[in-house]
């Protein structure tokens, strides 16, 4: 790791940032349709509880990474093997997030560019920003989190004063019970992307204050989960709940909608957000890949690896899914069950319990 350390407000810009990403943009809770903040009100809840257990493990091991104490808490080669799991699926959602913006960008603004092509920009900035270090991110991020909410303010405000909100549009509440509700909050809502949070397993060390972490943390998480809660509430205003589930992008499909005198295609709104949030996204998972893929196969510098694991991203993102309604199915169907639920929640709550037994007695 870095010998680098960040001040609380930094970690807490990185953690709003990484929980908005790219969530914002697409219908999450769609499956429970006008009940969908519902689903991400439960979310945040689950989210906090979840970030609870990795709080715990790093009280056990503050100044080391996941990766590294997952070997101290199971034995060297189990720890390896799971710390090569954890690198894979961190890869792997950067992965997703890569094919995502630059799926999104070809489809509404550079409809003539090949999907490579955009992927390839980001990777190669996302590259330069891992060698210039963690310290310099998390700079920069305080920088683009008063942007973005610049943005988010006058947009809500345009929105508002255009009269696209139809608060009747919620209603009514649980028109089909609690069951809808539960069922996307078990298979989507608590993992995406308030379980997502298991990145910062990797990037708590670099806090310069291990008594805020908590704080921190849980407070980024509240403010993520209402910035999305907020968003979602004004789409399905906006623009109904029919178009809310069908639509892939209705927080684009909102912003369209703006009318107000000579004031309309907003687009590039929607377009610098995307470019902004899902950097960071990709940034920070792909940050804790190189890192624990160096220390575990003991590389000296951990930018040696950036390249080769950059290349894999932008390779991979291009061959994840032949389309993208196979590629969303994969997210929601696939993923949640194979990856999220063991990786977020499963190990994590087994690795506590064997940490409390190896280090009982020991006051926290």
């Amino acid at each position: 790791m870095e010998n680098i350390k960040i001040n609380a407000y930094q970690m807490f810009v990185l953690v709003v940032l990484f929980e908005m990403g790219s969530a914002i943009l697409f219908a999450v809770g769609a499956e429970a349709k006008q009940d969908a903040w519902i689903a991400i009100l439960l979310g945040v809840v689950g989210g906090i509880l979840i970030f609870l257990i990795y709080y715990r493990l790093y009280l056990f091991y503050p100044d080391i990474p996941l990766k590294s104490y997952v070997q101290k808490i199971t034995g060297k080669w189990i720890g390896q093997l799971i710390g090569i799991f954890y690198i894979v699926y961190f890869i792997y959602q950067a992965t997703r997030v890569l094919r995502d913006i630059g799926g999104l960008l070809v489809t509404v603004t550079y409809t003539s560019t090949p999907i490579f092509v955009i992927n390839t920009l980001m990777i190669l900035t996302i590259i330069y920003a891992l060698h210039k270090g963690f310290e310099v991110i998390a700079r920069v991020a305080e920088v683009y989190f008063f942007i973005i909410y610049l943005l988010a303010i006058f947009g809500f405000i345009l929105i508002l004063f255009s009269g696209l909100i139809h608060l009747e549009n919620l209603q009514p509440i649980l028109e089909n019970g609690v069951n809808p509700v539960l069922k996307t909050f078990l298979g989507q809502t608590i993992n995406y992307p308030f379980g997502e949070m298991i990145v910062f397993t990797m990037l708590l060390p670099y806090l310069n204050d291990q008594k805020k972490a908590k704080k921190i943390c849980i407070g980024g998480i509240l403010l993520g989960g209402l910035n999305i809660l907020i968003t979602t509430v004004i789409n399905i205003a906006c623009i109904g709940v029919d178009y809310f589930v069908r639509s892939p992008y209705p927080l684009l499909s909102t912003i369209s909608k703006i009318e107000l005198g000579f004031i309309e295609r907003l687009d590039v709104f929607f377009m610098l957000y995307l470019v902004i949030g899902g950097f960071f996204k990709i940034t920070l998972y792909y940050y804790a890949a190189v890192v624990g893929a160096a220390d575990i196969f003991k590389f000296k510098n951990y930018r040696n690896l950036g390249f080769p694991i950059g290349l894999i991203i932008l390779f991979a993102s291009n061959t994840i899914a032949s389309n993208f309604a196979e590629h969303i199915k994969e997210g929601v169907v696939v993923i949640p069950i194979y990856l999220h639920w063991p990786l977020q929640i499963i190990i994590p709550v087994i690795l506590l319990i064997i940490a409390f037994f190896r280090n009982m007695g020991q006051k926290l």
